[in-house]
């Protein structure tokens, strides 16, 4: 399916969830990772051009695995007249035994591989790196150019890291059916990270017009709570779901009444899911006491801070500094840096922040990227030096990717610049 695809909210949505769960299907079926992901491609572009006409299909995710199993044996098909014509011994599985096991199959109940399939994908046999983005890709539904920027790299250097991650996939014969436990905890870290990552993108879109996309934070956390069920005593995937439901209580507030960007010291906080901040309070406080802290715990600790707080000025910022300084020690993460130089810009004032963002500044996994700008701007804004929050907003503005963020920066940049001069020229896009 293509991202020009002209189709209702609902068709769209329905073929994003479905999507996963049909490549996971055909994956177990026909034992071919890059095959089974080329056929389900096919057809959902022949559900996108057939459904907005004949309507959805009673059984949609049915009809979708018999379109892709039909592609995937044609391909088998091709595949076998070809080596036959070049003398190739041919050892792929008879096309009759395969179309009996789908016809065997299509009176079952389909069942849900998706979290087999993000195991799957998160193999030892391929690198850490290599597994996060191909799940993001087969699991998650993002783009190549959505999980590029995720990891900030070129489009073109991910695309070739989920191509080497699908032909290790086939040369290893990695078995699709959940690991054993040993294996589970080997792989778990690499889960959690995709999950964490698809999450993201959803909650805060990393590029276009939309601020949210539900979607894919909805199956991120459908995923972690079924995760969850399965492992139920990993203090790490409780801690990962609980950051979840505690920040995606927030999102109806993250909007204003024209989709503007509301960021979160402005927010309406009569506007969070209170049911969702009690579900993630009560499940960080069930695992804080483990003794088994870890960096999805912290994170959730600081989220259930910010969201029991009744104001911005009620915050406890000194303790969010400290849980963001024992995050640091245990993930060397520039990201987790610069809210730790945000956290104590609030504790110690903008000019100690301004210091520390100046340090953060010579990390070169981070230099140049837009959110520093976007700190500096509010931290001198804070400070006093609004002719200087100008420039730092406005250079944040145009290397930003997503269209929210853009706007919000510029209007930030446009208020202060009007503060000052109400006579000067407004600003315009750069």
């Amino acid at each position: 399916m293509t991202d020009s695809t002209p189709l209702d909210p609902r068709t769209q949505g329905l073929l994003r969830d479905l999507a996963p769960q049909v490549l996971a299907a055909v994956v177990r079926r026909f034992h071919d990772f890059d095959a089974a992901e080329d056929a389900v491609q096919e057809a959902l572009i022949v559900a996108a051009s057939q459904w907005p006409t004949a309507g959805i299909p009673d059984a949609p995710r049915a009809w979708l695995l018999r379109v892709a199993s039909r592609r995937i044996a044609d391909h088998v098909r091709s595949e076998t007249a070809r080596r036959r014509r070049e003398g190739v011994v041919v050892s792929l599985v008879p096309i009759e035994e395969q179309f009996a096991l789908r016809a065997a199959d299509d009176g079952a109940p389909l069942r849900d591989d998706t979290l087999v399939l993000l195991f799957m994908c998160c193999h030892p046999a391929l690198s850490t790196a290599s597994a996060i983005a191909l799940t993001l890709r087969a699991v998650g539904g993002l783009t190549t150019a959505e999980i590029a920027r995720a990891f900030l790299v070129p489009e073109a250097t991910m695309a070739q890291r989920i191509s080497r991650a699908k032909q290790s996939i086939h040369a290893s014969s990695i078995a699709f059916e959940m690991p054993s436990s040993d294996e589970t905890t080997a792989r778990l870290g690499a889960v959690l990270h995709v999950l964490y990552l698809i999450f993201n993108e959803g909650y805060a879109s990393s590029s276009g017009a939309e601020i949210h996309r539900t979607d894919l934070s909805s199956e991120a956390l459908r995923l972690t709570r079924m995760l969850h069920g399965l492992l139920p005593d990993e203090a790490e995937v409780a801690g990962l779901l609980a950051l979840m439901v505690l920040t995606d209580a927030r999102r109806a507030a993250r909007t204003g009444p024209a989709g503007e960007l509301v960021p979160l010291d402005e927010q309406d906080r009569r506007s969070w899911d209170a049911a969702a901040i009690a579900e993630g309070v009560a499940i960080v406080s069930a695992t804080l006491p483990l003794g088994r802290v870890g960096e999805y715990q912290l994170q959730a600790a600081i989220a259930a801070l910010h969201d029991e707080a009744a104001t911005v000025e009620a915050t406890d910022w000194v303790q969010i500094a400290a849980l963001y300084e024992a995050l640091l020690a245990l993930a060397d993460n520039p990201m987790v840096a610069l809210n730790y130089v945000i956290a104590t810009a609030m504790v110690e004032g903008a000019a100690r922040g301004l210091e520390r963002l100046d340090a953060l500044g010579t990390d070169l996994r981070i230099a140049g990227h837009y959110r520093l700008d976007a700190v500096r701007g509010h931290l001198l804004e804070r400070a006093g030096d609004s002719a200087g929050a100008v420039v730092s907003y406005r250079r944040a503005a145009q290397a930003t990717t997503s269209t929210a963020e853009r706007n919000y920066l510029l209007t930030r940049a446009a208020r202060l610049n009007d503060a000052r001069d109400p006579t000067r020229e407004p600003l315009r896009d750069a």
